[in-house]
């Protein structure tokens, strides 16, 4: 089985999907870890260096290459489901969860996050939640298409689990 933890920047994807893998069993791959050890880049260098169409291109082939994976917990990169078909992809080929925040937990989480957002690089501390609500905006249709949506402020990892049990009860098997 596969579980594609889906979500905007900084929702806790990485950190979730680790925990969770060590819990069921499984192996787990942070998208964005995964191209930066493939291409020996940062996203943000490469960003920089190059463009984000580029990076989605390569992006959409390594979500490609998680659905003949087994028993894999998969951390998308915040962007992933909003392009191409990989929502409809993500969606067929596993359980999607999504990380659901507040808009002013996700923006504060933002301001004091370690690692740099590509997105977010060139905009004013004034103007981020500017730029986070209109991101939200256009990514949540994607997001909201997710098996299970989850409330990641109050989120118990065992309960999780137990709802994506539930959702391979009633028959999405993979």
């Amino acid at each position: 089985m596969r579980i594609y933890l889906i979500g905007y920047m900084a929702s806790g994807k990485s950190n979730l999907g680790q925990i969770l893998a060590e819990k069921l069993d499984y192996s787990f791959v942070d998208l964005d870890y995964l191209f930066e050890e493939r291409f020996r880049i940062s996203v943000f260098d490469f960003f920089e260096k190059y463009d984000e169409d580029g990076f989605r291109n390569i992006e959409k082939s390594l979500l490609h290459e998680t659905t003949g994976w087994d028993d894999v917990v998969v951390a998308t990169g915040g962007g992933t489901p909003c392009f191409f078909d990989n929502m409809c992809v993500i969606r067929e080929s596993g359980i999607s969860v999504y990380l659901q925040w507040e808009f002013n937990t996700l923006v504060n989480r933002l301001r004091h996050v370690k690692r740099k957002r590509p997105l977010l690089k060139d905009i004013p501390a004034a103007e981020l939640e500017g730029k986070v609500a209109a991101q939200l905006l256009q990514r949540e249709f994607y997001y909201k298409q997710a098996d299970l949506v989850v409330d990641a402020e109050n989120l118990d990892t065992d309960s999780l689990l137990r709802r994506i049990q539930e959702v391979v009860l009633k028959g999405k098997i993979f």
